[in-house]
């Protein structure tokens, strides 16, 4: 593909920083929005509280949320050698890959997965493990049936759906780096107040920040709101590894939007302003679908991680986008559409969609530092090494900040 950008020439090294491991915020703070928010704009820093932000957005501006819901991905099953079995849900493979449609199967479903002692579940065999769902136990069955490509298929016998045996049985999927088990408390807390749509493996944790009154008082300022949602993976704690950036394995993740919102966007005129990168990634998505139905016939909603990054002769407004896409449902009596993105958002990419940003501070060399550092410029450097010099939290559980793009 011929780049409008030398992606060869981006280096890992120029996006790492030293993150000492106790900046690490390993537990919530008791309450969700007395996290501290670094505020950026026009090139100044400014240190805050969460509790500030409806002052900071401007009336007339649209918000998105990602209203994915972390499920308890990480089941446990015991051989009879006694040896354990941890079965990690990566992404659904049967009866369909949406994954809103195989957390309400009740009878069998297969997953990609990622599987802990995997040289010890020999094949043929079938593990076993009882589930208590409402006072009444229930054997949930393993078979792994493409050991390659770690496809683990799960059945039960009781009409039930999967997303309640989920819940039931596993445990919360904490990212790695916090180095600790889930507690009682993670249930909740790793877990955005405004959640609803089940499937996610990690939390989109900007939107931790948010309780009820905040958003209250965001709607009193004039501030309008909507979701989508991206069932945020486990790639999105995959390392970087090559040196050189453009050559990264980009993970796909399961992108969910209704008619309401793309009308919403198509009609705005004030600031968008998504809360977290997944939703940055899936409205700067969108875009790109609009561009690729005003140009061609896509068979599907799919955003290959360098689409954006070709020459093209000319590119439509984000209304003309927009409006080509409610073009597509309409056509199609469509009421949302489901899809899917690779989209790499590093330093190059023009944003088409996005004003500002709410988002936490991220790994370093990881592909959330390159997409902040393509929305705020090289100033991403000084942000990070006062939010390092002023004590903020960091990662998942850690403090938030606010940006507006460069």
């Amino acid at each position: 593909m011929d780049l409008s950008i030398s992606a060869a020439e981006l280096k890992l090294s120029d996006y790492e920083y030293t993150l000492p491991y106790e900046k690490i915020a390993k537990f919530p703070l008791e309450n969700r929005d007395d996290s501290k928010l670094l505020h950026y704009k026009d090139g100044n820093i400014e240190h805050l509280r969460f509790k500030n932000l409806a002052e900071l957005i401007p009336s007339g501006s649209l918000m998105v949320f990602n209203n994915t819901k972390v499920i308890p991905a990480r089941l446990l099953f015991q051989r009879a050698s006694g040896a354990k079995i941890e079965i990690f849900l990566l992404k659904p493979i049967a009866p369909t890959t949406v994954i809103n449609e195989v957390m309400i199967n009740t009878d069998s479903v297969s997953w990609e997965c990622m599987i802990g002692n995997l040289k010890k579940w020999k094949a043929d065999e079938i593990l076993s493990g009882e589930v208590l769902y409402q006072g009444n136990r229930i054997q949930l069955n393993a078979s792994l049936i493409d050991r390659e490509n770690r496809v683990v298929k799960f059945t039960w016998k009781e009409a039930i759906p999967f997303v309640s045996i989920v819940e039931a049985s596993g445990e919360v999927p904490l990212p790695p780096y916090l180095n600790r088990k889930p507690t009682d408390e993670d249930r909740p807390r790793y877990q955005t107040v405004y959640s609803k749509q089940e499937g996610a493996v990690a939390a989109p944790t900007a939107g931790l920040h948010f309780t009820d009154e905040i958003l209250d008082r965001l709607r009193k300022n004039g501030v309008d709101e909507d979701f989508l949602t991206l069932h945020v993976g486990a790639g999105t704690f995959q390392p970087i590894k090559s040196e050189n950036i453009a050559e990264h394995n980009m993970h796909s993740e399961q992108v969910v939007v209704s008619k309401s919102i793309l009308e919403k966007i198509a009609r705005q005129t004030d600031k968008i302003i998504p809360v977290g990168t997944t939703s940055m990634r899936s409205l700067e998505s969108l875009y790109w679908f609009g561009v690729q139905l005003t140009i061609g016939n896509p068979q599907e909603f799919l955003i290959p991680k360098l689409y954006p990054y070709q020459d093209f002769e000319s590119l439509p407004s984000r209304q003309e986008s927009f409006g080509r896409i409610l073009d597509y449902m309409k056509d199609n009596g469509l009421e949302e559409i489901t899809g899917s993105t690779e989209i790499f958002i590093m330093p190059g990419y023009t944003f088409r969609v996005c004003d500002g940003l709410v988002t936490n501070f991220h790994q370093p060399g990881s592909t959330l530092i390159l997409l902040v550092a393509a929305f705020v410029g090289e100033k991403w450097k000084n942000i990070y090494q006062e939010a390092l010099e002023r004590e903020y939290r960091f990662l998942s559980y850690g403090d938030s900040s606010l940006l507006w793009g460069k």
